[in-house]
């Protein structure tokens, strides 16, 4: 009978503990901070990798029209940039792809959370409490349901938390430091466009003040070239963070959270009557 009692305050002390979980608003409010600041990141590095695009585009694509001994010439050295150009804007899609994972993050969160969904749970654990006192499962489809209904309430939360531990211990500092070379990059272009012009100078005007210095306009593009192996290297890191959060951690916390739900709507279903 003292085992029976035990295991009857055991039941009503997970359940409970359950169920006030899933009002616990300070949780989702800081799961719901640690989605958004992953959103922003990816945002921001999104800008910053169209505004570096955007420099290499107008490089690569400035042309000159050089006139020796009265024949027209045309010259396209920023073809040599195609393969950057490219993998930059492969760069920025992976970081839009980041941003979009994030903001489903956020819905997923905004329904879990959502009262409804509060009280539907709290229904399941106590129609399964009492069955369980019962001695006997007669509602088949409770258990699904109760797993469902867990999963969808702290699958995303949880998530979010653990996420954004990991994130600020292990990944801040070097998200901070591949952030500021890549913003740095568009300037670092510019300087490389040979010397400095009048302000508001564009990258173009500055590319022909070289007609017909030819030599001085291959030696700059060879050093953009030369810096954009220190870029891939950052864009690699960045996106190896991103795919990280939004993919990798993401399915292994999913994972995780369904066999935390099946463990713990067995434990709440399991007859104590019968035992």
């Amino acid at each position: 009978m003292h085992a029976l009692k035990l295991r009857h305050a055991l039941l009503v002390l997970l359940a409970a503990a359950v169920v006030i979980g899933s009002w616990w608003v300070p949780a989702d409010r800081a799961a719901r901070e640690q989605v958004t600041g992953g959103l922003t990141r990816a945002l921001t590095v999104f800008a910053a990798a169209r505004a570096l695009g955007a420099v290499i585009s107008v490089a690569q694509g400035t042309q000159l029209d050089v006139k020796p001994v009265g024949v027209g010439v045309s010259f396209a050295p920023g073809q040599a940039l195609q393969p950057l150009n490219e993998f930059i804007d492969q760069f920025a899609t992976v970081m839009l792809v980041a941003s979009v994972s994030f903001g489903i993050q956020l819905l997923l969160l905004e329904i879990g959370t959502h009262w409804v969904v509060s009280a539907l749970l709290s229904a399941a654990v106590a129609g399964a409490v009492l069955l369980s006192w019962r001695g006997a499962n007669t509602a088949r489809w409770l258990r699904p349901a109760l797993i469902m209904l867990l999963v969808l309430r702290f699958a995303v939360p949880m998530a979010a938390l653990a996420n954004g531990a990991l994130h600020k211990v292990f990944m801040e500092d070097g998200y901070r430091a591949e952030l500021a070379s890549i913003e740095r990059s568009p300037a670092a272009v510019l300087g490389r466009a040979g010397a400095p012009a009048a302000n508001g100078e564009g990258l173009a005007a500055r590319l022909r003040q070289w007609v017909p210095d030819l030599d001085a306009m291959r030696a700059a593009y060879d050093s953009i070239q030369k810096a954009a192996a220190d870029w891939s290297l950052t864009i690699v890191k960045l996106i190896s963070l991103f795919i990280l959060q939004t993919l990798l951690l993401p399915v292994i916390f999913l994972w995780l959270a369904w066999r935390f739900a099946r463990a713990l709507a067995s434990r709440l279903m399991a007859p104590i009557a019968a035992a």
